[in-house]
């Protein structure tokens, strides 16, 4: 059988290896270079969803026993990212236990691999799941991150106009809006203002799962599980809010299906957005994490028409995820470093965007 390893005048497909063995990583890298295809390589899982994210291959070849995070890990995450979760996905293995299989088909592998493996059956296989892919982009275009954003504009659109004459609630800086525990009985709306999510654990530790501004809903995720909050929400500064009764929001998820379709996306966006954050809080450093975070509330402020970032340092490590000692410390390297400028009252400037993206792990 005469494979098309290689098609001439043809863009070369990528593929991205992850395998901590140098050997078998080294020899996969040159068996599919050979084969025509351009290829990228991690040495572990955590590495793997970098290069993932920053190189987006048409194939993943991953090993499933690795250091810092195995192949199960790397594709549950990769299933939350809208850029990568539709890549074909093929395990790489010498376990060959029935319940593994059964694992990695479940979390929606494309292919299992027993090592060793012939390099036909390897070239095979990568072709298939390609030529697939292939088929499935002209039978049915996929809705891009464009389309999602404008279906979930137009969802809020369609909820808010339902409410427009709805006078909103003030909230004075600081002030609880709900507290942990608390039954909700409205879906809220940031029409002005800035509000934070806390998360208290059972030691009376706060930490800060999320900071909204305007244009932001809250309280939705526990309103559509069982009506019991899960976190405590304050505002950060002055903040107007929209209250929308629960009775009156869930009537409308039934009876409009645009808004209900379109909400389900949201709710959607907001699990993948808090899952990423939980992953770089378990694998990034400090410095890093602090310096994603900088870059996120640097984003929130050009959107709400401010140059510069307003967050006390207490809130800032909780939303890090560490003590509010380091992150001052932290900033204080940042500011020598020249990623930053800090203001009177502690105002934060931020002034090389790209280095902070670039912060190394």
């Amino acid at each position: 059988m005469k494979l098309s390893y290689q098609k001439k005048m043809e863009k070369k497909k990528k593929v991205l290896v992850i395998e901590d063995n140098e050997d078998v990583r080294e020899n996969l890298k040159e068996l599919l270079e050979l084969s025509g295809y351009e290829v990228e390589s991690a040495v572990d899982g955590k590495q793997g969803i970098i290069r993932a994210t920053q190189f987006v291959p048409d194939l993943i070849l991953c090993d499933v026993m690795m250091p810092e995070l195995d192949g199960f890990g790397v594709l549950r995450i990769m299933s939350t990212k809208p850029e990568l979760m539709r890549i074909p996905f093929i395990f790489l293995t010498a376990k060959t236990d029935r319940s593994d299989v059964r694992k990695g088909m479940n979390l929606g592998a494309d292919d299992y691999i027993v090592k060793p493996f012939d390099d036909v059956e390897l070239l095979e296989a990568i072709e298939t799941r390609l030529k697939k892919v292939e088929q499935l982009k002209g039978d049915f275009e996929f809705e891009n991150d464009s389309l999602l954003s404008e279906s979930i504009e137009a969802s809020k659109k369609m909820l808010l106009d339902s409410f427009e004459n709805r006078a909103s609630k003030h909230f004075r800086k600081k002030e609880i809006i709900y507290e942990q525990g608390e039954s909700l009985d409205f879906l809220y709306y940031i029409r002005k203002g800035k509000v934070k999510l806390i998360k208290t654990n059972d030691d009376g530790k706060d930490f800060v799962l999320d900071i909204l501004i305007e244009g932001a809903f809250f309280g939705h995720m526990d309103l559509v599980e069982d009506g019991i909050s899960t976190e405590t929400t304050v505002a950060m500064e002055a903040s107007e809010v929209l209250q929308i009764p629960k009775d009156a929001f869930q009537e409308l998820l039934c009876h409009n299906r645009a808004i209900s379709t379109s909400f389900i996306k949201y709710l959607a966006n907001s699990i993948k957005e808090r899952e990423e954050k939980l992953l770089h809080l378990a694998y990034d450093s400090v410095r890093r994490r602090v310096a994603s975070a900088l870059l996120v509330l640097h984003n929130k402020a050009q959107e709400q028409g401010k140059k510069n970032i307003v967050i006390f340092r207490e809130d800032l490590a909780g939303y890090v995820g560490t003590a509010k000692e380091t992150v001052i410390r932290t900033l204080s390297d940042f500011k020598e470093e020249g990623y930053i400028e800090i203001q009177e009252r502690g105002i934060i400037k931020v002034v090389d965007v790209k280095g902070l993206e670039d912060m190394p792990n």
